[in-house]
């Protein structure tokens, strides 16, 4: 890739952040999260996150296709904590082991929130990260053996080889009469040829990095150097203050309620 076409691609202030500081950014974002399980805090995290959408580069429009699947399979969790949480305050129904009551309904709106609240930060910080540089900042920043990220940098590769791979293989079952029933047997099957196909590749790749020396346990260069700046440093403490003022939400309204309680 040219240098012009580096600069076209970045546009988006985000662009410019360390990927080891977007690794740093998602954990303070999701992590302190982990430790309440109310309405008001995942509500609010979730508010001030697409607020900050424009400065990530990501369109509303392409965020809302990739929550898509998160959406579908979220209300499972929450479901489960309707049914089966600790019952308290009216109960409003029970079979058996299942009570739907005030509690299991206030918690179960806060899992689906708190669901979405951390998927967001990963899927905005890292929608537009190329894993070479993700690999670089690993390496270089982090200080993680060379090894281990070139094995995860040649994993991230493969993974839009499987997309194209699953693309072809409906084609071709389609060509051959066989991809218009049988929909659950077709899945099965696809996905047992994907597996054999991800095993191969994968024996393959390691075998061509091995003989070309990316095994060795030697210092190893990198052709671009991975570097923090200032906007680092703002993106990082950015990052504290939308946590900070979500959890301070819930405390200050008195929503605020520690996992486990």
């Amino acid at each position: 890739m040219t240098g012009a076409a580096v600069e076209v691609r970045r546009t988006a202030w985000l662009d410019g952040v360390n990927p080891v500081t977007k690794i740093a950014i998602a954990l303070v974002l999701s992590v302190p999260l982990l430790a309440s399980i109310d309405v008001v805090s995942a509500a609010t995290a979730i508010v001030l996150e697409l607020l900050l959408v424009p400065l990530t580069g990501v369109g509303y429009r392409t965020l809302a296709k990739r929550l898509l699947p998160i959406a579908l399979f979220a209300p499972v969790a929450a479901v489960s904590m309707l049914l089966y949480a600790r019952p308290g305050g009216t109960v409003y129904g029970s079979f058996l082991f299942a009570t739907i009551s005030d509690d299991s309904l206030s918690l179960a709106v806060a899992v689906l929130l708190r669901v979405f609240a951390l998927a967001l930060p990963t899927l905005l910080l890292f929608a537009r990260t190329d894993p070479t540089e993700v690999a670089d900042a690993l390496a270089q920043i982090a200080k993680l053996p060379s090894r281990f990220v070139l094995g995860v940098l040649a994993g991230a590769r493969t993974v839009g080889l499987f997309v194209d791979d699953w693309r072809t293989m409906t084609l071709a079952r389609r060509a051959r009469g066989l991809g218009d029933r049988g929909a659950v047997r077709r899945f099965l099957s696809m996905a047992f040829v994907l597996l054999v196909f991800a095993v191969r590749r994968g024996t393959t790749l390691a075998t061509a990095m091995e003989a070309r020396g990316f095994g060795a346990d030697v210092e190893r260069t990198w052709s671009r150097a991975s570097t923090l700046s200032g906007r680092d440093a703002v993106a990082l403490a950015g990052a504290v203050a939308l946590i900070a003022v979500a959890l301070a939400a819930a405390v200050v309204t008195g929503a605020f309620r520690v996992v486990g309680t």
